[in-house]
């Protein structure tokens, strides 16, 4: 996929996704040795833009598992059509199969097995899962197969680039980890957001992008309920130029907060700590 991690962060840069040597090291990495990536750090930093950016550079496909609690096996790797097996059943004798490929319904995991073509599995914020999940990836993350009772094993057709999320609101288990390389990644310096707002937004003036990712950083070094996210930083720049503002004046923050503070308490505390007009 990569030949170096300087083609890593070309490749992603050119799809738009900034990347650091931290980052390109590890992406490297993954696809050289053929291991899942866990992807740890708080909400909002780019985790799940990152795997979107490797399948996008890559021309890869992407298979998205999405995990909250009470995922199951059906919902993640593959179930019956009960359905069609019954209907079958009801019109033929029960000595037909009902356990083979015409009745087995495909789910992310499977999915990203059987792929014949690249493929980019993210397993997004693993951490919202049950214990139990994590059960059921170990043998996909070390041995790229899985297990179906009625069918036997099925090998990767060809292995996924496999990238897992977390946002740390629980540990993941010591088997999962051990399957996979990590990267942690942590909210951008002032500078590194103000050239990924100026990567996104590319009409914004660089000293607006500067005094965002700046303001940004002041509202994450107070103790919010919600951090705003990267993607908020960038919202706000399309908020201010869709508003035809050139400043970003107390005036303007004030005025606009609700596009990156999500919670009452924390348009408060922020109206509080930084001396903002009350709108």
């Amino acid at each position: 996929m990569f030949n170096s991690p300087a083609a890593v962060t070309e490749r992603l840069a050119a799809v738009d996704y900034l990347s650091d040597d931290a980052i390109s090291t590890s992406v490297f990495l993954a696809a050289a040795l053929g291991k899942p990536l866990l992807v740890e750090g708080p909400a909002g930093v780019g985790k799940t833009q990152l795997a979107k950016a490797v399948a996008l550079a890559t021309g890869s496909e992407l298979i998205r598992l999405q995990c909250y609690e009470g995922l199951d096996e059906a919902r993640a790797l593959y179930e019956w059509n009960y359905k069609k097996q019954l209907l079958r059943i009801q019109a033929t004798s029960a000595d037909d199969d009902i356990f083979s490929e015409e009745f087995l319904l495909e789910r992310p995991l499977l999915k990203a097995i059987r792929a014949g073509v690249p493929t980019v599995l993210l397993i997004d914020e693993t951490d919202k899962a049950d214990v139990e999940v994590e059960g059921l990836l170990l043998e996909l993350l070390s041995d790229f197969q899985v297990t179906i009772p009625e069918l036997g094993t099925i090998s990767a057709v060809r292995k996924p680039y496999v990238v897992l999320t977390s946002n740390a609101t629980r540990e993941l288990s010591e088997a999962l980890k051990r399957r996979c390389l990590y990267l942690h990644i942590e909210y951008p310096t002032p500078e590194r957001e103000r050239d990924i707002v100026l990567s996104q937004v590319p009409t914004i003036r660089a000293d607006l992008a500067e005094q965002l990712a700046r303001t940004v950083a002041t509202l994450r070094s107070l103790e919010l309920k919600k951090a705003p996210s990267v993607a908020e930083t960038v919202d706000w720049a399309n908020t201010l130029l869709a508003l035809g503002r050139d400043e970003l004046d107390e005036a303007t923050v004030a005025g606009t907060l609700g596009v990156v503070l999500k919670h009452a308490s924390d348009h408060a505390r922020a109206v509080k700590e930084l001396g903002l007009p009350h709108e």
